[in-house]
């Protein structure tokens, strides 16, 4: 049996491999990578990606199920994520005369990645 440590290591690396699979994913769909784990002001954004006049903060999910993976972004995660993106725009004033919006990459064994287009609202207001 894996001790809680070994159980976060392997939660933590099975997370970066992930992200780096989505911005592949999302690089070949034609969007340019800005920033990748971005933390700030209590919550964190996995990729920040730009195509055309497009910002997309994206959250990266990869569970055993695809299903799993859907509901696995909650409202406390809506609200983390969005403050963090309202801390990137705030420090990157270029971004604000573009269209923001919140993706999501999700990604299940033996299944491609699914990119879900304003998968939530940003709560920037």
């Amino acid at each position: 049996m894996k001790s809680a440590t070994e159980r976060r290591r392997t939660t933590f690396l099975r997370g970066h491999r992930a992200e780096w699979i989505a911005l592949l994913f999302l690089v070949c769909k034609g969007y340019r990578p800005l920033a990748r784990r971005y933390s700030a002001a209590g919550g964190e954004i996995d990729l920040i990606v730009a195509r055309g006049g497009t910002i997309a903060f994206i959250e990266v999910k990869a569970r055993g199920l695809m299903d799993d993976a859907l509901i696995a972004i909650t409202a406390t995660k809506r609200r983390r994520f969005s403050r963090a993106a309202r801390a990137w725009l705030s420090r990157n004033a270029w971004a604000t005369s573009k269209t923001w919006r919140a993706d999501a990459v999700f990604l299940a064994n033996g299944r491609w990645p699914r990119h879900l287009v304003a998968a939530f609202e940003l709560e920037i207001d």
